[in-house]
């Protein structure tokens, strides 16, 4: 496998990857610069919006809408209007900002939230409702990050970046919880640190290592690392799968902590990937408001 080099879009932090597969696109965003992508994959011509805030997560909504994360506070976006209506406020901590989120077979939106200078367990872990209703899981989360489901939506697998480990919680659908089961992967800080994460039909976590220059496939079952995807870029950020057969693999990457000559030495930094996998993905899982 390798990546292949699929747009240039420089993003001083790209993240949340989506497949869209009613429109047969890829979405992803630029946090710090309030930037949203669309790559149809058909046409190739991408389609672009920008925010007055931050933009951390897309996922599909409704209709024509997306459900986007904005700084705090979740909005819903209408594709043909443009038109942006706030839903809920995650949080109110002037000094926080939402981060990853997905939503789970039900259509609850988990996102979770950190602190804009990284001040340790400033963040915490939630839920969104069908009702707007927010719940909190957990909390004392410094960088809450990648995130995965099982086929049988019972386990949660929950990345705390700066742990440098991905845990398992028991998940509970029907009731929107989740307690802590086990630690399943500890990475080794050599290899850089985890970022977003995606899951295959063989229960195996594709996992973007940040500093680590690569799309890192660990076994959940035994803790071990099974395959690595180079990238020509250090900093990779989140990875999901699409395509028609779902065996494909957008990968985000950025431009930031990188000096001048860093960014000489890996121009492509901020750009998106392909890799063309052995395995399949699932679609995901739609906003349920």
């Amino acid at each position: 496998m390798e990546a292949i080099h699929l747009y240039a879009s420089q993003c001083f932090l790209g993240e949340g990857p989506y497949w869209h597969a009613g429109r047969n696109s890829f979405f992803w965003v630029d946090i710090e610069n309030g930037k949203l992508f669309e790559y149809p994959l058909e046409s190739g011509k991408v389609n672009t919006w920008k925010f007055e805030q931050r933009i951390t997560l897309v996922v599909e909504g409704k209709a024509d809408h997306l459900i986007l994360a904005l700084d705090q506070k979740i909005a819903r976006f209408n594709l043909e209007t443009e038109n942006l209506e706030w839903i809920a406020s995650i949080e109110d901590k002037p000094g926080n900002r939402l981060n990853d989120g997905k939503c789970d077979a039900k259509g609850r939106l988990w996102v979770g939230s950190m602190s804009k200078t990284f001040d340790q367990g400033a963040g915490a872990f939630y839920s969104l409702e069908a009702d707007s209703h927010v719940k909190k899981h957990l909390e004392h989360i410094t960088i809450s990050n990648g995130m995965a489901w099982t086929l049988d939506n019972k386990t949660l697998y929950y990345i705390d970046s700066p742990t440098q480990k991905v845990n398992a919680y028991h998940f509970d659908l029907e009731n929107g919880t989740l307690q802590f089961d086990r630690t399943v992967v500890e990475i080794p800080i050599s290899l850089g640190t985890p970022d977003g994460m995606c899951i295959d039909v063989e229960g195996k976590l594709w996992i973007a290592h940040y500093g680590g220059s690569g799309i890192f496939r660990w076994d959940p079952f035994t803790g071990k690392l099974m395959e690595k995807v180079t990238l020509p870029v250090p900093h990779v950020t989140s990875c999901t799968f699409g395509g028609k057969n779902l065996d494909t693999l957008l990968v985000t990457t950025a431009r930031e902590n990188l000096n001048e000559a860093q960014l000489e030495e890996f121009p492509l930094s901020g750009d998106v990937f392909l890799i063309q996998t052995n395995t399949k993905g699932f679609l995901p899982n739609p906003a349920c408001f």
